[in-house]
């Protein structure tokens, strides 16, 4: 680490110029962890705080003045970030100050000095979990507040829901765990109510409905997987039914070929893949066709969200486009390769259930304005530090067959719907009014609060509330309700719609909040091409001082230079041929 010479005259506090640092008000008692905690997060941002000089040695004197020689580890993983570090040299400054005495300077330099290169210097505090301590010292953290958890609807409804889904609420674990089972189940038997329509916005839509639950790692969305189960009777009757057609078919086919042309026969018609549950990794081609051959109703169901992100990345596996479409039963329209056919879906009825990490969402909804996030119902666990007794209810049903039962039941009305006349859903004339009252206010106050890009899900979610409340009511059929030509809407099952999405419009504006507009898209594109813009004009052979003149002419803050010059050595751009010297390879 190539540093200026240090002189502890000059650094001494009375003989400064620099201002002294200014200590946020916010005061909290110092615990060795919380270093640790705040170090964990610099390290894993690969984050130079040492950039300056004088950062450099406040943050030596610190560390010293507050851990003395158990400080020395932390001021080389802190240092190390810097682009000319050299152990030696960090060694002998901390030895230098150790010797000194910190003078003024306590362990809030180190807490500022992250907080100025964007790392969060918040300590989230489990009172139960972490016995009081006497006070360290006064320690400048930042006031950010944790994040509030986010709402939940099945402790506000959960006395209103139609029969069906009060039993979810009933064997759930927690308000968060009814909420995805609910949703995971009204997202699942969306695609399986036939006969049953609504007028929206005067057009035609069925109940069919996008979710994607995300959550970190075992946050407890593979329970979403339960839901499944209440399909499969369904399910398994379509596939049976394939079975059937396709042994008969083989026969036919058979005796096709052992006959001669004198006996008139006809090639056998290969019959339609029969399915409910599709899968998300076809091609684009073959999951239209799978929903062509099954009369445009299907069912996506992927636990994994990136298996979708990963079908969209391939060559023939992009079918955005169709789902968008699908949302609003526009027609889709393909060529078939195998006969040469132009092929038109005229209204898909195609349901999905998803679940992943952020991160996977981000994979599948690159940005803001991608039309496919609108579409979507988002639901986020937030992680909690809570172990559940994997063994409680032991004794008891198993949930796998607790919700096959459950689907044995829904079967029933399915089969039963497939036998009626149609049947289309309305709102009451005061519904439809405060529909659109309800709607007006939201929508006004989301473009206020986060811009016109989210314009798009709020209306969307219009149409998702109407279709809600269309399967609450089709689930009051299991309750004795007659199957006429108009069902409408209860005023229970119409406010029980409007509370869940005033709880699923926080969860998407959080989702929203993590992907990139194109304003920030567009950013980061002409970052990028300063950072290779900057890379094209370094000559081949130069040292530090070089690099630093450059970034000032191109405009580019020093500190930003380093981090591009650490980058460049660490993707063997450069190559740093010793102390304060590069050259490229």
């Amino acid at each position: 680490m190539t540093k200026k010479k240090f002189n502890i005259n000059e650094w001494a506090p009375e003989k400064r110029e620099s201002a002294p640092i200014a200590t946020p008000t916010v005061s909290v008692n110092l615990q060795d962890s919380d270093i640790e905690i705040v170090t964990q997060r610099i390290e894993a941002e690969h984050r130079d705080i040492t950039a300056n000089y004088q950062d450099w040695v406040d943050l030596a004197f610190a560390l010293a003045g507050e851990l003395g020689e158990e400080g020395r580890s932390y001021f080389h993983r802190l240092s190390r970030f810097y682009p000319d570090y050299d152990e030696q040299e960090a060694d002998k400054k901390y030895t230098s100050c150790l010797q000194s005495g910190s003078g003024k300077v306590n362990i809030s330099t180190f807490f500022h000095l992250a907080q100025q290169a964007g790392i969060s210097v918040s300590i989230k505090r489990h009172a139960a979990a972490v016995p009081p301590t006497p006070p360290v010292a006064e320690v400048a953290v930042s006031a950010e507040e944790p994040p509030e958890p986010l709402p939940t609807f099945s402790d506000l409804v959960g006395n209103d829901l139609p029969d069906f889904l009060k039993r979810l609420v009933s064997i759930s674990n927690s308000p968060t765990d009814a909420d995805i089972l609910i949703l995971g189940t009204i997202a699942a038997i969306s695609p399986c109510l036939p006969n049953y329509s609504g007028i929206y916005d005067r057009r035609r839509v069925y109940a069919n409905l996008f979710l994607f639950v995300t959550a970190q790692a075992s946050a407890g969305k593979g329970r979403l997987a339960l839901c499944k189960n209440i399909v499969m009777p369904i399910h398994e009757k379509r596939r049976a039914e394939y079975a059937s057609l396709k042994e008969q078919y083989d026969a036919d086919m058979t005796t096709f070929l052992k006959s001669s042309k004198k006996e008139g026969l006809s090639r056998p018609k290969e019959p339609p893949m029969k399915t409910l549950i599709m899968p998300a990794n076809s091609s684009a081609t073959a999951m239209c066709q799978t929903l062509f051959e099954n009369d445009g109703v299907g069912l996506m169901f992927e636990t994994e969200g990136d298996t979708l992100a990963s079908t969209f990345k391939s060559e023939h596996g992009n079918y955005s486009d169709a789902l968008r479409k699908a949302f609003h039963h526009e027609s889709i329209s393909y060529n078939r390769r195998k006969d040469r056919e132009f092929v038109e879906l005229k209204t898909p009825r195609l349901s999905a259930v998803l679940s992943g990490t952020p991160r996977q969402v981000l994979s599948l909804i690159p940005d803001a304005e991608n039309g496919l996030f609108s579409r979507f119902i988002f639901y986020t666990i937030d992680l909690a530090l809570v172990w559940n007794d994997v063994f409680a209810g032991s004794s008891g049903e198993i949930m796998d067959d607790y919700f096959e039962e459950l689907g044995k039941r829904f079967d029933y009305l399915n089969s039963q719907m497939n036998e009626a006349e149609p049947m289309v859903f309305r709102f009451t004339t005061p519904q439809e009014e405060e529909f659109n009252e309800f709607f007006s206010g939201v929508q006004e106050e989301y473009a206020r609060l986060y811009g016109l890009d989210i314009v798009g899900s709020i209306r969307r979610l219009g149409l998702i509330t109407y279709r809600v409340a269309m399967i609450l009511t089709a689930l009051r059929l299991m309750e004795g309700v007659s199957m006429k030509p108009i069902l409408f809407c209860s005023d229970t099952d119409f406010q029980t719609a409007l509370t869940m999405v005033q709880v699923l419009l926080k969860h998407t504006a959080k989702v929203f909040e993590t992907l990139p507009t194109s304003a920030a898209i567009n950013a980061l594109a002409d970052k990028t091409e300063a950072k290779q813009n900057f890379f094209n004009q370094l000559p081949p052979d130069f040292p530090r001082e070089t690099f630093i003149t450059l970034a000032a002419q191109l405009k580019i803050p020093q500190r930003t230079a380093e981090r591009y010059i650490k980058s460049f050595c660490d993707e063997g751009k450069l190559v740093r041929a010793f102390h304060g010297q590069y050259r490229k390879p």
